[in-house]
């Protein structure tokens, strides 16, 4: 009896002790997404998930049968292309904000070039990934030895770039996901994992920002979960992030950090179906990107109000500057259509507690010479025995020349103003010419 009371006890205490770290832990979690110096209202990251690249070789539901074993609502951020300063520190200052973590595939190249960003990312706490050299676009038609070459070349750059003895992490995506055996083969046995994603928000593209807030947004409701694929270098990022992040959290989705597996660090316990982003019946093998399905969008969803300062949103829609722009025409490249915030008529149906500020009532006031000219354009002045020939006001002379080439506006036989009557030069009166004894006019 005294035994079995023993046995008894002793698993009552185990399971109590696992209660308690079962409860430890999500209280950890809850303090992590909660605990943002300053931005009480942050999002947060909920929890970092640990992979063991060897593992799981290729993840991405957009490309391959596996992706990370995320729960419901839970989604990882990834920013390819950098670092690009102009546009990458907006994107690591947004992040900070919110107090999230990404992981950043970074070029060789970028990182040679801006050696301090690199460090900033690490600094920030973020996943330093890689993205091969010299970011090829055909990928897939490279020659074996040249895929080896970018793999590697961009691993040593971001490595000496970090300047400290660290390397990138084993995580890889490919330029344009462009996937082939011989890449996915000779990154396998460096034990490199081979990123791609579950759904793209299409800001590579030129499109708006408000149109990589919806698809964004849009496509993590279709899935549920899963990798979100951005690019800090592109500004219309930088502008729809913060909104994105917002709608993130009014939405109830929580942010997921992904770092690979160490000798100290093991992998994330999991089961074999959490690696599927649908069920294996209903999972395709997608042999080339992109595949995309076709979403229907909600005439009704709306952009919600920014909701951060005017200083940042008037620097941002300054991203693209005077001479960025000039040289994209000159290379005949488009320049992207810039939706900071929803159009007035949207306004009505948004749903979140921020609110566009009150314009001031000056930008409604018409300038004292705009409204001289105006009236004058629609009575002229006579002139008066007043009136000096000479005289320093600047408005004057304009005066006289729109009192010559312009008719006062008449009025019709219903009595409204007959259209297009004024700022209409007015015509000379015909002079009877007689020519050989005809008349012309």
């Amino acid at each position: 009896m005294i035994a079995s009371v023993s046995v008894l006890v002793r698993r009552w205490a185990s399971d109590v002790l696992w209660l308690g770290l079962l409860v430890a832990c999500l209280m950890v979690q809850h303090a992590s997404a909660s605990d943002c110096p300053g931005h009480p209202d942050a999002l947060g990251t909920s929890r970092t998930l640990v992979v063991d690249p060897r593992a799981h070789p290729r993840i991405g539901s957009m490309q391959y049968a596996e992706t990370l074993p995320l729960e419901d609502h839970e989604v990882v951020l990834t920013f390819d292309d950098g670092p690009l300063p102009r546009y990458s520190n907006k994107v690591l200052e947004i992040l900070a904000a919110q107090c999230v973590k990404a992981t950043f595939f970074l070029v060789g190249q970028q990182a040679q070039a801006n050696p301090e960003g690199v460090r900033k990312v690490r600094d920030a706490g973020h996943t330093v990934a890689t993205h091969t050299q010299n970011h090829p676009t055909g990928m897939r038609r490279l020659p074996v030895e040249r895929v080896r070459q970018e793999l590697d070349d961009g691993i040593a750059s971001v490595t000496a770039a970090l300047g400290d003895g660290s390397t990138p992490v084993p995580f890889f995506r490919i330029p344009g996901l462009s996937r082939a055996d011989g890449i996915e083969q000779y990154a396998a046995s460096q034990g490199i994992q081979i990123w791609s994603a579950d759904f793209p928000a299409d800001d590579w593209r030129h499109v708006s920002s408000a149109r990589v807030y919806d698809l964004a947004l849009k496509r993590l409701q279709a899935n549920g979960r899963g990798i979100l694929l951005l690019h800090d270098i592109q500004p219309r990022t930088v502008v729809a992030l913060p909104l994105i992040l917002h709608q993130l959290k009014v939405r109830g989705y929580r942010i997921v950090h992904v770092v690979p597996a160490t000798a100290d660090r093991p992998a994330t316990p999991s089961e074999p179906q959490q690696w599927q982003l649908h069920p294996a019946s209903e999972t395709v093998a997608i042999s080339r990107w992109p595949k995309i399905p076709n979403f229907v969008f909600a005439a009704t969803e709306t952009l919600p109000a920014p909701w951060l300062s005017d200083s940042y949103w008037n620097d941002s829609a300054r991203l693209a500057g005077p001479s960025d722009r000039t040289s994209r025409r000159r290379r005949g490249i488009p320049l992207p259509q810039q939706t900071p915030w929803p159009r007035s008529s949207q306004l009505a149906t948004i749903d979140s507690d921020a609110t566009l500020p009150v314009p001031a009532q000056t930008i409604f006031d018409i300038p004292e010479t705009a409204r001289v000219l105006l009236l004058s354009a629609v009575h002229p002045a006579k002139p008066t025995a007043d009136d000096q020939p000479a005289t320093a006001d600047p408005v004057r002379p304009i005066l006289a020349d729109v009192g010559k080439t312009t008719r006062p506006i008449q009025r019709n036989a219903s009595g409204g103003h007959s259209a297009a009557k004024h700022l209409v030069p007015a015509r000379k009166p015909a002079r009877s010419v007689r020519v050989a004894g005809l008349k012309k006019r």
